[in-house]
């Protein structure tokens, strides 16, 4: 991605927090490539490939919610969407004790509000607004491990690719779900797809 489109970025959604953003993508590019949890090929793409697939969701997360984003990895979507939108309180949850320590020290550094959760989403408790996750698991899967995180009135919003629609055709939902594939465009983004469930009725 071009400087000008990294700076477009940062103008269209990170007007407050440019260093902050700034600094998180430094840090994936560094110490996330060193440390394995970024592929080392990844360090040109931060921008237009990680942090920017990381915001169109955030257009489906009501104001003041509880998010919880499960296999948060180096901390996407979550630490990108606690910087672009501060209304919201995050929880990072990751099972892989390197990929932990990496969130502390973003966050730490960065003076996030944001909580952070060793462990696996079907061994965790507790009810959030959204639950979110990014390149965890097909919705098959996902599902089962994560949807008692999900409030009564919440949603489980999984960030997939072009096969969203595919892929939702092809989970069997339980009975008193309902899921639809919300395609998001904001400009200067590419197209967008997530699958949202929530419970029907």
């Amino acid at each position: 991605m071009s400087e000008v489109s990294r700076e477009t970025l940062i103008s269209n959604f990170f007007p407050e927090r440019a260093d902050e953003i700034s600094r998180y993508a430094e840090l994936l590019a560094t110490v996330g490539i060193e440390r394995g949890l970024i592929g080392p090929k990844e360090g040109d793409r931060i921008w237009d490939r990680h942090i920017a697939n990381s915001i169109p969701v955030a257009t489906l997360i009501p104001e003041g919610a509880s998010v919880i984003d499960i296999g948060s990895g180096a901390g996407l979507p979550g630490i990108v969407l606690a910087l672009h939108r501060p209304d919201i309180k995050v929880t990072l949850l990751e099972p892989l004790q390197r990929r932990v320590d990496f969130l502390q020290e973003v966050v730490a550094e960065l003076d996030l509000p944001i909580s952070i959760i060793r462990g696996r989403a079907e061994s965790v408790k507790g009810n959030f607004d959204i639950v979110t996750a990014r390149a965890v698991a097909p919705l098959a899967k996902l599902l089962p491990w994560a949807w008692h995180l999900v409030s009564l009135e919440g949603a489980l919003l999984a960030i997939k690719g072009e096969s969203a629609a595919v892929e939702l055709a092809e989970t069997k939902l339980k009975k008193g779900r309902v899921g639809v594939v919300r395609e998001i465009q904001l400009n200067p983004l590419p197209l967008a797809r997530v699958i949202e469930v929530r419970r029907s009725g």
